[in-house]
C-alpha cells in the first residue's frame, strides 16, 4: 500500500499557485474530478427528484450515489445517511428533535475539548428542555481526554453524550471504541463529531459504536455541505420539524427544501477520489473495502510526515506546542513566546505558507488552555501535503524567529 503523494498533488488544481497549505483542518483543496462531477451535474438536465423525466431522474440517481457513497466511507447504510447545509447545521436540528423528548431530571455530557458544533447545540436545547447539562474535562498540559473523565459522567438519567472523534484544535483523539462501550451500558446515544477525524483515517462507525456520526465532506477533498449517518431505524424514532407536504420517508424527512443535487455529485466524486489514494483493482474490491485500503495508507503517511514536521517546529526557537497526546491527527497548534499568533499567520503567508491562527470554533477547548477567542497558529497536514511543503513551513517560522534553516 504505497503513498503516492506526488499522483495525488496532481489532481489538485489549486497547488499550481505554489502556496504550502496547511490549513486543511478548515477545508481541503479540491481535486479535478471533483469539480467535474459538480460541473457535470449542472450542465445536464436537473430538476427535483422523481423517476419520470430525465432531469428527475438524474437527480434522484445523483441524491442515491451520494448516500451509497456516504454510507462506504463510514462503514453506514445507505437509508441512514442525511445531507445538510453544515454540520453544526445538522447538529442543532438532530438536538431540537431529540431534545422533545428531554426534561428536568435528564443529563447531556459534552466535553471541552470539542468544536462549538458540537457543543452549543446540546448546551443550548438542554438549557430549554430543563436537562442538566454534564462537562468533560481534558488534561490541559497533554491535550489528553481520558475515558475515566467520560465515564465518571454517565449514569441511568444519561440521554446523550456528544464527544469529537479528533480535536480540531489539538488533533487528540479520545478512544471511541471504550467510550462507546461505556455509553452504551447507560440509555445514552453517542453523538460522535468526526469531522476532523474522518480526514485522516479509516471510520468505522459501527466500530466505534456511534449513534451518530457526523462529518464535513469540504474537510476531505469534497464540497461544502454537511453529512450525518445513522441507524435508519433510530432515524425512524425521530420526528424533525419540516413543511407539511415534505416526506415522513427517512432519510428524507431531515433534510429541508431541495438538496443542492452538484454538490451531492461532488461527494460521490470526493469518496471515490479517497478510494483511489492507492490504486487497486475495482473489479475485485468493494469500494468500501478501498477507502479502508487508501485511508490506512494516508494515515501511515501522515503519521511519518507528522513526525517530520513535529520535530521541524521544535526546532524553532521560542515555540510553544499545545498537544502531547500520543493518540491525534497530524494537526499541530503553537504560539512562539512574545508574538502574537496573528502576525506569524501573517508574516507566514508573505511568503506562500497558509497556517492560520485563531480558536477555529473550539471556544471551549481554547479557554481551557487559556487561549480564548485569539487563539493561536494551526497547522494540518492534508493527503496532498509533502515534506518540501513542510521545509518552507519550517523555514519560514525559523527565519521569523530570527535564526537560520536548519
Amino acid at each position: 500500500m504505497t503513498y503516492d503523494v506526488t499522483r495525488v498533488r496532481a489532481r489538485i488544481p489549486a497547488l499550481a499557485d505554489g502556496v504550502a497549505y496547511f490549513d486543511g483542518p478548515g477545508g481541503t483543496q479540491t481535486p479535478d474530478l471533483v469539480a467535474a462531477a459538480i460541473a457535470a451535474a449542472l450542465t445536464s438536465p436537473l430538476s427535483n427528484r422523481a423517476r419520470v423525466t430525465g432531469a428527475e431522474i438524474n437527480a434522484d440517481d445523483i441524491t442515491l450515489a451520494a448516500r451509497a457513497a456516504g454510507a462506504d466511507l463510514v462503514n453506514g447504510e445507505p437509508r441512514g445517511i442525511i445531507f445538510g447545509r453544515s454540520m453544526t447545521d445538522i447538529t442543532f436540528d438532530i438536538a431540537r428533535t431529540l431534545a422533545q423528548g428531554w426534561g428536568p431530571g435528564d443529563e447531556i455530557v459534552v466535553t471541552r475539548l470539542d468544536h462549538d458544533g458540537n457543543v452549543r447545540p446540546w448546551v443550548t436545547y438542554a438549557q430549554r428542555s430543563g436537562a442538566t447539562l454534564r462537562w468533560v474535562d481534558f488534561d490541559k498540559a497533554t491535550g489528553v481526554l481520558e475515558v475515566a473523565d467520560v465515564t465518571k459522567r454517565l449514569n441511568e438519567n444519561t440521554r446523550l453524550v456528544a464527544i469529537t472523534g479528533a480535536s480540531n484544535l489539538l488533533g487528540t483523539r479520545p478512544d471511541l471504541v471504550a467510550i462507546g462501550k461505556a455509553v452504551h451500558r447507560t440509555p445514552a446515544l453517542f453523538y460522535v463529531d468526526g469531522v476532523h477525524l474522518t480526514a485522516h483515517a479509516p471510520v468505522d462507525m459501527q466500530a466505534i459504536g456511534a449513534d451518530f456520526y457526523i462529518c464535513s465532506p469540504y474537510k476531505f477533498l469534497g464540497p461544502h455541505l454537511g453529512m450525518l449517518a445513522a441507524a435508519p431505524a433510530l432515524l425512524e424514532t425521530l420526528h424533525p420539524d419540516k413543511l407539511r407536504p415534505s416526506t415522513e420517508v427517512v432519510p428524507e424527512r431531515f433534510e429541508l427544501g431541495t438538496l443542492p443535487y452538484e454538490l451531492l455529485a461532488g461527494i460521490t466524486a470526493a469518496v471515490d477520489v479517497l478510494a483511489d489514494l492507492v490504486p487497486g483493482d475495482e473489479t475485485t474490491m468493494s469500494r468500501r473495502d478501498r477507502i479502508v485500503r487508501s485511508m490506512t495508507a494516508l494515515e501511515s503517511y501522515e503519521d511519518e510526515l507528522h513526525a517530520y514536521l513535529r520535530a521541524g517546529l521544535e526546532s524553532v526557537p521560542g515555540i510553544r506546542l499545545y498537544c502531547h497526546a500520543p493518540h491525534r491527527t497530524p494537526t499541530e497548534l503553537f504560539s512562539i513566546d512574545g508574538v502574537d499568533s496573528e502576525q506569524i499567520y501573517l508574516t507566514l503567508a508573505e511568503v506562500g505558507v497558509n497556517a492560520p491562527a485563531s480558536s477555529f470554533y473550539a471556544i471551549e477547548a481554547a479557554d481551557w488552555i487559556g487561549l480564548g477567542e485569539p487563539g493561536a497558529v494551526r497547522v494540518g497536514l492534508a493527503p496532498y501535503t509533502n515534506h518540501d511543503d513542510v521545509d518552507r513551513l519550517v523555514a519560514g517560522l525559523r527565519a521569523f524567529a530570527g535564526v537560520a534553516p536548519v
